[in-house]
């Protein structure tokens, strides 16, 4: 069972608001409200315990259960001109090792990742983070749009490249990056891909 099931449950079995279990809890609203939406679930061993006090229920289990269920938040455009939106499509349960090392998974649309094996339909699995190695295929906010790219740094420049041919390469200077902003968000660790 998943944390947000086992909040809501609780809040309706005693007839609380968000507000009143938060504060039961001993966590911001803001907190409370990332774990309804399954945002996040690195919680300290205090919070672990005063939840399971609270909800009568062993939260240790919930959350090694949650490290490996990991949501698909929505599409990433392998090209340009997708605005990112999340958009919770389900989720997908991995192994303890897959588990730790990402956070979500996007679905990919578009066609310039090809030559790296990644087609339109393709689940890719995401680490959040900040920063890649020059050469890593990366998810980048650029503005509002989010793609899908390799990323290179050379000299003073930021460079999106696509595996697909007929896709240009994007480059941005520090002013650029700074600017639009250009920001990564997270790695790639692999691809996923079903068949029917």
């Amino acid at each position: 069972m998943l944390l947000k099931e086992l909040l809501i449950q609780y809040e309706v079995k005693n007839d609380k608001s968000h507000v009143e279990v938060a504060k039961e809890v001993g966590v911001s609203l803001s907190t409370y409200y990332r774990w309804l939406n399954g945002e996040s679930l690195h919680l300290k061993k205090r919070t672990i315990d005063r939840l399971s006090e609270v909800l009568h229920y062993d939260i240790n289990q919930v959350v090694e259960e949650s490290a490996r269920l990991k949501p698909i938040l929505g599409q990433v455009k392998a090209g340009y001109d997708l605005y990112a939106q999340e958009d919770i499509e389900g989720y997908i349960e991995l192994g303890l090792a897959d588990g730790q090392k990402g956070d979500y998974f996007l679905r990919v649309t578009g066609d310039s990742m090809e030559g790296s094996h990644i087609y339109d339909g393709d689940l890719v699995y995401v680490q959040q983070c900040d920063c890649v190695e020059s050469g890593q295929i990366a998810i980048v906010l650029v503005g509002q749009e989010a793609t899908i790219k390799k990323v290179y740094y050379k000299q003073d420049l930021m460079i999106l490249e696509a595996s697909n041919a007929k896709y240009n390469s994007k480059f941005f200077t520090q002013q650029e990056v700074e600017e639009l902003p250009v920001r990564i968000i997270g790695l790639v660790r692999y691809v996923r891909r079903d068949f029917l």
